[in-house]
């Protein structure tokens, strides 16, 4: 049997919003899998789909660049240890000239970008890294970025608070529409434009907790197809941009595959950062530090 921890069971409350003892239960029972402990809670209670998406668990900026002529533009994620230096001028600048030199220069990945000039600086990216370390004494990093390029259509990039970043290329319609549509994706966080970039791993795995739950509901055998279509269905409207209704619809009801008809548009593709998504910020028990110290001098 696995060892099932406080931090395995804070995770799982974080993820799915449920109580500490319900979490545990679910650990024991999937011998410490927290994708299936997940999955069997999801089965038992209900809950929705992981919120780790919105999480934030690093610190950092997302930097944002857009030409003039709005056909070339890039976000950028730039990290660091503290969300004091987050907050840093030069850091931010940093980011910005980061994205700038993306959209600009068009890098092949991290490599190549921190070996470029960066914009509005004569030091390569790295160079300028190095420097900002030395000077804010916090270890900083260039951890993702895309850049888009249109002939025929046009970008919109929306900075909410500088966590996310989002960058939409998009044909038809005028400048409101495009930044409606990226503050719409920054508030609503979908995972595709549509359900053909949807991974089919998440869809099978609605239709599978679906049909268990339907199950466990006593629903007969012949519903069951249709009761997890249904499920699926329902997923995929609140996932992909053109089936979640648009965050500024006056009816609560228009959605964005709605309004872009109205406005004879259409969104080719999109890209968002959250600041930390993905990555596991190091929990600090400072009370567990000093007892370890207490006892370590009282045995000496």
């Amino acid at each position: 049997m696995a060892e099932i921890t406080a931090g395995m069971v804070k995770e799982l409350r974080e993820a799915t919003g449920l109580g500490m003892m319900e979490c545990k239960k679910a650990l024991v029972e999937t011998n410490g899998d927290a994708k299936a402990a997940e999955e069997l809670l999801r089965i038992k209670s209900g809950a929705k789909a992981s919120k780790a998406a919105s999480r934030v668990t690093a610190e950092g900026v997302i930097g944002s660049f857009l030409a003039a002529d709005g056909k070339t533009g890039a976000v950028a994620e730039v990290n660091c240890e503290t969300d004091f230096v987050a907050k840093n001028d030069d850091f931010m600048a940093f980011a910005r000239n980061v994205a700038q030199t993306v959209a600009q220069k068009n890098p092949a990945d991290i490599d190549a970008l921190l070996a470029l000039p960066i914009a509005n600086g004569s030091d390569t990216v790295e160079e300028t890294r190095k420097a900002l370390v030395m000077k804010l004494g916090e270890n900083l990093s260039v951890r993702r970025f895309e850049r888009y390029e249109t002939t025929s259509g046009k970008l919109a990039t929306y900075l909410h608070g500088n966590k996310i970043g989002v960058i939409v290329n998009f044909t038809g319609g005028d400048e409101s529409l495009g930044k409606d549509l990226a503050m719409h994706i920054a508030a609503s966080k979908p995972k595709s434009v549509d359900a053909s970039g949807v991974n089919p791993e998440d869809i099978a795995t609605e239709r599978r907790i679906a049909i268990e739950k339907a199950k466990e509901s006593g629903k007969p055998e012949a519903m069951l197809e249709k009761i997890a279509e249904g499920t699926v269905q329902k997923f995929l409207k609140e996932v992909t941009l053109l089936g979640q209704v648009f965050v500024k619809a006056e009816d609560g009801k228009q959605t964005i595959e709605q309004l872009l008809k109205n406005k004879g548009a259409s969104v080719t593709a999109f890209q968002m950062f959250i600041v930390g998504e993905g990555i596991e910020k190091k929990v600090e028990d400072y009370a567990a530090e000093v007892a370890a110290a207490a006892a370590a001098a009282k045995k000496g």
